[in-house]
């Protein structure tokens, strides 16, 4: 590992301070069209809601910013991704039984909410914003805060899916974290990439989820880490800082390398999640996930799959009607609280560290209809109604 170039420099990632190993697989996940699958595998969740997957444990996803020491710090991104990583691949499956297929978002769509700090004020809130910032392709960005700690999570991404044996699904975009370090008045960014997965077990009817290849976490600090999902006893990089192994799953154990000692575990049945607060439904904004899709998700729970294919329908018409009337009057789609920037505009250090784990090039750009920054300005203070556009978009006027 090497610390940050003393001329302002991003160097290359340097040896990663930690590494773990997983074969845990997930439940089964449909790929196909929501109106075309039977009630027991739909969800009534949209994936403008998976983005706040990244911080159901606040006080973990604040820890780095109390943290002196830089390797030290690398350390608690790294653990802090860790813990993401259960959440988002596994605790739908658990609540439900099963992976559903969710909802796709239609272009404007918002989920918007908080974690209070609850017995630790210290904690401060932790406020989410998640806009579907594209439809072709289909594009999620969101962005996390704490303004207490001064930390922030921004990112966006897409999903490309190819057939063979198993349906292997490339996930496209990175995220950005941004800390700053006690007693420093510059931001410190890592920046990671997305885990790319397969599913497996079609012929048979019963299709599970695995993780695979490899994230990387690369630092303005220097510091560096790559995780890799694989099989048992694995290592993918010589003379590591710290080890991690373990599931990601269930639980996973951080030792120096150097001592050989146990330095941290974490244990998904030892850590509660805190709940995400949000705005009682009849104060969300007509654009918001849950108000959007109130009635597609009532029908879901019922099992009418011909009323969730009636008001279904209903949006997904409103909404090609306004792109029509958009490209004939010659404007685009006002995004609320991201914005589309050139690579000539964005953080030259971001720009840096993604070029660094190759997310950042004109491949990947295309593939995500950009690249999608959130506007801190847009959202202080924000209240609903978050869009120009009436809800005509949604087919509800006239």
């Amino acid at each position: 590992m090497s610390p940050k170039d003393p001329q302002g420099g991003v160097p290359p990632p340097a040896k990663a301070p930690g590494l773990v190993s997983s074969s845990q697989s997930l439940p089964s996940m449909e790929i196909s069209r929501p109106s075309q699958l039977p009630p027991f595998i739909l969800s009534s969740t949209s994936l403008t809601e998976y983005s706040a997957y990244w911080a159901e444990h606040p006080a973990v996803f604040v820890a780095p910013a109390k943290e002196a020491d830089p390797e030290k710090r690398a350390l608690l991104v790294l653990k802090w991704f860790l813990t993401t990583l259960h959440q988002q691949y596994c605790s739908r499956s658990e609540k439900l039984g099963s992976e559903k297929k969710p909802l796709n978002p239609f272009l404007g769509e918002l989920f918007i909410g908080k974690w209070e700090p609850g017995s630790d004020p210290e904690l401060g809130e932790t406020l989410l914003f998640s806009e579907q910032v594209s439809h072709h392709p289909p594009v999620t960005a969101y962005a996390i805060r704490n303004e207490k700690h001064k930390v922030e999570l921004q990112g966006y991404n897409a999903q490309k899916a190819s057939f063979s044996s198993t349906i292997q699904v490339k996930q496209i975009g990175h995220a950005v974290y941004t800390v700053t370090p006690p007693g420093s008045n510059e931001k410190e960014r890592y920046v990671i990439t997305l885990p790319n997965l397969h599913i497996e077990s079609l012929i048979y009817g019963t299709p599970f989820v695995e993780l695979e290849k490899s994230t990387k976490i690369v630092s303005s600090s220097g510091y560096a880490a790559k995780v890799d999902f694989s099989g048992k006893g694995k290592r993918g990089e010589k003379n590591p800082s710290y080890t991690i192994d373990g599931q990601w799953s269930d639980s996973f154990t951080v030792k120096d390398a150097r001592t050989k000692s146990v330095v941290d575990k974490w244990c998904i049945k030892e850590n509660a999640t805190t709940p995400l607060t949000l705005a009682p439904l009849d104060q969300q904004d007509a654009y918001e996930s849950r108000n959007a899709w109130k009635d597609v998700a009532a029908n879901i729970e019922k099992g009418d799959m011909d009323a969730v294919s009636t008001h279904k329908s209903r949006i997904e018409h409103a909404q090609r009607e306004l792109r029509r009337a958009e490209k004939a009057e010659g404007r685009e789609w006002e995004r609320r609280f991201f914005s589309r920037v050139d690579e000539s505009s964005d953080d030259s250090v971001i720009q840096s560290l993604a070029h660094s784990v190759d997310v950042a090039n004109t491949t990947e750009n295309e593939k995500t209809n950009g690249i999608w920054r959130f506007n801190p300005e847009s959202a202080a203070g924000a209240q609903p109604p978050y869009h120009k556009t009436g809800t005509e978009g949604l087919g509800l006027d006239g």
